[in-house]
């Protein structure tokens, strides 16, 4: 591993970390009153370009970051359109 993809994971690990806190506390309080779903959509849109980036760059630290991410933002959207219903 080079040291292109060691500060590429570094990265890859505090972004998707940072984010994650998020979909947990919106998972158990189900409070999704601050959540703006056009900005999780169009943030959807882009962290799947990245992930398409990523595999074109053949990018592990991308393609792992962007893959949990994807899923992340994917919930978010899911909470956000199931518990704003309420």
């Amino acid at each position: 591993m080079n040291s292109t993809e060691i500060i590429g994971f570094t990265a890859a690990i505090l972004t998707t970390a940072a984010f994650l806190p998020q979909v947990y506390k919106t998972w158990k309080t189900r409070d999704v009153s601050s959540l703006s779903l056009p900005m999780l959509l169009l943030f959807f849109v882009g962290i799947v370009a990245w992930l398409i980036y990523g595999f074109l760059k053949d990018s592990p630290s991308m393609i792992l970051a962007n893959s949990i991410t994807v899923v992340s933002a994917f919930l978010l959207i899911y909470f956000k359109i199931t518990y704003g219903k309420k």
